[in-house]
């Protein structure tokens, strides 16, 4: 067994996996990654199921140091500066912190997390049957709240497997698709405004909601309506008409008309959009999002096929200086360095 200990870390940070879905019915949320496919990805490029446990990285920035034997990790999802004592490190890709060395990661670029995945997943006791933490409801394994400067988290000592790679297309620049509903028709034509609408997500947003800033969308009938059972995606408008896009940490079900529900297959590319970044949303069908939800599983399926071994090489410094592979060195203002040929030298034989 090793170690991996967090030297430092910003807040919405926690372990998080697939989550614990099939107990909405006790009122048990399920919590659960933003980005499945960033979970996934990092996941299986250090040999672990898709859905493992590993931890959710916020924003800001973070460092982890390796103890009591070598750890192997994979990092995905957004992308930051990231070094192992000092050696540049790349995303998608998996790398063993040797006893002692520390991988310091800086903040997010063009999303919100990223996922470090650990060789044998983070280890812990599962609450109803997931690691997934939810800090409000104190569940959580091995830490119920979010990750600290200090906590300890108890790993499988690295295999010495090869290091891997994954190719990946870059996250298209979409409006996020949405089904309309399932109460759309409490707003009339404010869902037109909802469509046509600039959007961007406040800075107050957290892992249980993300609460929007753009135009007020009104109720026809007011705002309160019998509580009935919300999903990942669910976009409730409350009174003050400023839509909440309900997140894996939401409560089960709720009383605010929900005008529409982001699609399965777009939760976690919206989940990684930085507040104050404009977007829109867009209509499909229910059949357009069933088919996109089916692609979609089917690329997480074959993520493990995208993988490539990396070709590592030792680079010996002192021999490429003494390689003088840039030619003699050429002064400007000495022209006995500048290596003009002669007319002799350049003439035909």
């Amino acid at each position: 067994m090793s170690k991996l200990v967090i030297s430092a870390i910003g807040p919405a940070s926690s372990v998080q996996d697939g989550g614990r879905p099939g107990s909405q019915r006790y009122g048990l949320t399920p919590s659960g990654a933003m980005d499945r496919l960033a979970l996934a990805t990092a996941n299986v490029l250090v040999g672990n199921p898709p859905f493992a446990a590993a931890i959710e990285i916020g924003p800001f920035g973070a460092a982890f140091t390796a103890r009591e034997g070598a750890v192997r990790v994979a990092l995905a999802g957004a992308s930051r500066n990231a070094d192992i004592s000092g050696r540049a490190v790349a995303f998608d890709t998996s790398m063993t912190l040797m006893d002692g060395e520390t991988l310091t990661l800086g903040f997010a670029r063009g999303g919100s997390f990223s996922y470090l995945a650990i060789e044998g997943a983070v280890l812990g006791e599962p609450m109803f049957g997931s690691l997934a933490v939810n800090a409000r409801a104190g569940l959580g394994s091995p830490y119920p709240r979010p990750l600290q400067a200090g906590d300890a988290l108890r790993t499988s000592a690295a295999s010495g497997a090869a290091e891997r790679r994954i190719d990946l297309s870059a996250v298209a620049d979409a409006p996020i698709r949405v089904v309309m509903g399932p109460q759309d028709d409490e707003f009339g034509d404010a869902t037109k405004l909802f469509l046509d609408g600039e959007w961007k997500i406040s800075a107050t947003s957290d892992r249980m909601g993300y609460r929007l800033e753009g135009p007020m969308i009104k109720h026809l009938h007011g705002h309160n309506i019998v509580s009935d059972g919300t999903v990942n995606g669910s976009i409730q408008v409350p009174g003050n008409g400023q839509p909440i896009v309900l997140m894996p940490d939401r409560g089960t079900s709720g009383g605010y008309p929900k005008i529409a529900t982001v699609i399965s297959a777009d939760f976690g590319r919206f989940a990684q959009t930085p507040a104050g970044r404009a977007f829109r949303f867009k209509a499909v069908s229910m059949a357009e999002a069933q088919a996109a939800l089916r692609q979609f599983t089917e690329f997480l399926r074959t993520l493990p096929d995208r993988l490539h071994d990396i070709e590592s090489f030792d680079l010996n410094i002192e021999a490429l200086h003494d390689a003088n592979v840039a030619g003699a060195a050429v002064s400007a203002v000495d022209a006995a360095t500048w290596q003009i040929a002669s007319a002799a030298e350049l003439a035909p034989d």
